[in-house]
Formats: C-alpha cells, structure tokens, sequence
C-alpha cells in the first residue's frame, strides 16, 4: 500500500495555494504597477531560500468528500535568507480578498494551531519583516459570521510588540494599506513606502466621507508626502518595490539579528587612516554662511557605507548608519541647511527614537555637532519643544551605547548638553572651528547687558564693543587649556572615530541584551 493518493491531493492543494487570488485578481493587481506577494518575495530573498509556514491554510468548499473551491488565507508567511542571514517575513497578498485579514489561521485559535510568524521570528530571535499590502477589516466579515465582535486585536499585534524589544523589524508599504496594517507599517524599527502606489490611513477615503463629510483621495489622504514629510510615520521614501527591498536590506545590513547580538564586521578596505583635505575648508569662516552636513559625514566614514533614516521628516536633523573600517555606526548630526541646524521638536523626536533604536541594538553612536540651540519662537512652543527637549536628554543620559562627538562649530544651550553623556563609554574631540557656550553671544549680550548698553550715548556701537570683548575669550583652546578638550586636525577625524568604534567592541560585548529601552514606536 502506498500514499500516492494523498500525495496526489497534497500537490493539487499546493498548487491552488500558489494561484493566490486568480488569473483575475493577479492581473488587476500587476496593471496597476504592483507585484503580486510571491513575486515580491522572490525578489525580496536570496535565490530559492524562502521557506513558507502553513502554506495550506485557507478556506474550502467542499461537495461531498471533494473540494469543490479553495481560498487561499490573504498573507503569503515563512523564513527566508537576506544576504545569507535567516530572516521571518510577511508579506500581504492583495490578490486575496483586497489582502483582508489572516484567513483560517487566526480564526481558528486553539488546540493544534500552529504558531504565527510573528511567534517564530521571536521563538528564533531573527529579524522581523513586513511586505504590507492590505485594505484591512470589512463588513463582510460581520455578515459571515453572524454577529460583530469585539476589537480585540491585542491578542495578535501583542507578538509584534514583543519583538520590537528583541529583534530588528521593518515594513515595506506597497500599497493601499488600512486598519490594523497601517499601524503595523510604524509598528517597526524602519519603515518605507513607494512612491505613487503606497498610502496609510486607519480608514480610507470612503469612511473620511462616512465620518467627516468630505471628500479626499487617497493619496492626499495617506501618501507618502504626508507620511515621510509632515507626520514623520514612515521613515524613507523608494521611487519603486525594488528599490523599497534594497532599502530594507541595506537597514537590516547594519544590524545584528537580535538584542544579543553585536552586529557584524563588514569586508572593509578603505584605510582608518584616510584624511581628506576638503575637512579643512568645509567650514565657513563667515558663520553667517553655511555649509553641507551629509558631505560631512560622506568624508569621513566608509567610501559610500551613509544610509540615511527619515531624511524628510525633522530635517533639522540627520539621523542614519554609516561604517568606520567595516564597524557599523549610527549617525546623528546637526543639519546647518535647515533651520540653522536648529533642534526643533519633529528633529527631536526623530533622534530620540533613533538613539533607542541603536541602544537596543548594540550600535555605537556618532554624534556631529554644531547646535545653535532648541528652536525658539511662538510655534516652537505651541509645539511643546521643551517636552522634545526634556525626552531628548533623558534618552541621551540613559542610552549604553559608546557615543563618540565630534564638536564641528557651535554648541549652545540646554541643545547643546545633548551631544555629552557624563557616565559610559563617552569621548569627545573638537574641531578649532568649534565655539559654544551657555547661549549665543548676540542674544546674550542684549540681555546680560541690557542697562549698560540703554545708557550709553550710542547704543549699537556699545553693544558691538562688548560682543567683540567677549569673542575674544570664545576661542576653543582657552577652553582646552583648563579642561583638557582635545581639539584635533579635522582630517584626522576619522582615525579617531576608528579607533573609538574598534575598542567600543569590547564594551557591546558586554552591554549585550542590557538595553535600558522600552522601544515604542
């Protein structure tokens, strides 16, 4: 007796498991420029590694003892390898059901159910990733089953949290997503969207005009304009799917695979010891000129190794990893293009967040400053920037990470403190071209001497004269002189950072797993 039956019907099943919603569905969904889930993954994974989990789950009809009809569940789940590196992945199949829901394998919990993705992903302590292309919820739902029910989701997304405190996760939005898939898209470490066919919205346009009254299109309503630029819920922006999975797989490329991890070492052969000249003219002598941050940073890291997060949302600004000598590295720095560099509240909460992402992950920082200060004015304080401010230092003042600070030019203020960590693995080095301060001479000097200067017969040149007197004691080297600062060569900037991320390795080994983070996105 054999089983060529049943093996017989498990290859049928397979295959109309691989047929995803139809012929139909699959070319609607390809003419409007999208791919469909399984050509997603695909190209997502390295060459024939994706491993699928509950591949027959879905919904049958049958006639008798026969299946008459079968529908597959509406995400295609399983292992794969990125770049050697075993990952679980997610990916929402939008030919099914507008990508609706889980199918069979979440409304059947209970004795026998086989564990999520989201379970084994944490069980294995691997990266997390989401290819999110889902409507979310219907109503349909409630005339199947007869009855509404209550929301409670929680059961499902509280895997999902769990493991942004353990393991790297991203989501790749590539499409209309809605409900509970747009609050995964940010429920992540690092998120992107497409540009032209990626929206998020807890509802769509048809529910806005339901609730609201009015009527919007949903690109205007969730695209990615809104969401890289002003909301700041999705981090970077790809001009198309191919480009979103190579995003996703730089990010991961600068990550362990867990908290327990330090990340590895990447092939490197650009020398430590590289200095370019350019560090010596990059700043302006005239400080009322300004000058390029990311050029900066491209000069003195690993040849092309920058990977810029969120460069849209909070520009005043960058945050990102670059590599020194093959060691991965979180960027954090001052952007003088945009707002002078100014920390303003959006800025704020982009590098709060970026600091708890590199704590959690064992990522030593890199802090480029030349702050002018928290932003001021009226709609700064609407704003709320000294709560920004506030959770600003105190995520600087907990963090673990060794935090290596090159002082570029100004460092002001409350702002300013935000670039120094008095306890851990800490060093700083100054650039002559640094000054810093309590707060800027010209303001201060308005206020500090407010009476002197309102006596004096011409009160715009008193107020010059002690400007210049105390410029005169802003110099770098008087403050090395009693401090011990070390102000270095800037072309020597990178040997330095170098060496600090060489001898940080010992202390991430053991600082491994010891996050003082909650990570809430």
């Amino acid at each position: 007796m054999t089983w060529k039956k049943e093996l017989s019907e498990l290859q049928s099943r397979r295959k109309l498991v691989e047929k995803m919603g139809g012929v139909a569905n699959i070319k609607k969904h390809n003419d409007r420029g999208k791919l469909t889930a399984r050509e997603r993954i695909s190209r997502f994974v390295d060459k024939n590694s994706f491993e699928e989990i509950m591949p027959l789950v879905g919904e049958s009809v049958y006639e008798g003892d026969a299946q008459a009809s079968f529908t597959p569940k509406s995400s295609i789940d399983g292992f794969a390898s990125v770049n050697d590196r075993r990952i679980a992945l997610s990916a929402g199949d939008f030919t099914v059901k507008g990508g609706m829901g889980k199918g069979a394998s979440s409304a059947s919990a209970g004795l026998g159910q086989e564990k999520s993705i989201t379970q084994e992903a944490l069980i294995n302590l691997i990266p997390y990733i989401r290819l999110l292309d889902s409507a979310g919820g219907s109503v349909r739902n409630f005339e199947k089953i007869g009855r509404t029910y209550l929301p409670d989701g929680n059961s499902f997304v509280n895997p999902e949290v769990e493991l942004l405190q353990e393991v790297p996760v991203a989501s790749a939005v590539l499409g209309s997503v809605a409900g509970l898939p747009a609050v995964q898209a940010p429920l992540s470490h690092f998120s992107v969207m497409v540009k032209g066919i990626s929206q998020i919205f807890p509802g769509g346009p048809p529910v806005v005009k339901a609730a609201l009254g009015y009527e919007i299109d949903k690109e205007d309503l969730g695209g990615a304009a809104i969401h890289t630029k002003i909301s700041g819920c999705i981090d970077n922006l790809a001009e198309n799917e191919n480009d979103a999975f190579e995003q996703v797989n730089k990010w991961l490329s600068y990550l362990p695979s867990s908290k327990y991890e330090i990340a590895d070492r990447a092939d490197f052969s650009d020398s430590p010891n590289r200095k370019e000249e350019e560090l010596l003219s990059i700043i302006p002598r005239d400080r009322r000129k300004t000058y390029n941050m990311k050029k900066v940073i491209d000069l003195i890291c690993d040849t092309g190794s920058f990977f810029e997060i969120s460069p849209f949302y909070g520009k005043s600004r960058i945050t990102g990893f670059a590599r020194f000598n093959g060691f991965s590295a979180g960027i954090i720095a001052n952007n003088p293009l945009f707002l002078g560099g100014s920390t303003d509240v959006t800025g704020g909460s982009k590098v709060n967040r970026f600091l708890q992402v590199c704590d959690i992950f064992n990522i030593p920082v890199v802090m480029l400053a030349d702050e002018p200060g928290f932003l001021v004015g009226l709609e700064s304080e609407k704003q709320g920037i000294e709560r920004a401010g506030a959770r600003l230092m105190s995520t600087v003042c907990l963090s673990k990470m060794p935090i290596f600070t090159v002082v570029i030019s100004k460092v002001y203020g409350v702002a300013g403190q935000c670039s120094h960590r008095p306890t851990g693995m800490f060093k700083r080095v100054c650039w002559p071209s640094s000054n810093w301060g309590s707060m800027h001479i010209s303001g201060g000097v308005t206020a500090a001497y407010k009476s002197e200067i309102g006596q004096s017969d011409n009160p715009e040149a008193k107020k010059i004269e002690i400007e210049n007197r105390l410029k005169n004691i802003t110099s770098p080297f008087r403050t090395a002189e009693t401090t011990g600062q070390n102000i270095i060569d800037p072309r020597e900037t990178r040997r330095h950072i170098c060496l600090f991320l060489e001898q940080s390795q010992r202390v991430l080994k053991r600082q491994v797993g010891k996050s003082r983070f909650l990570f809430l996105p």
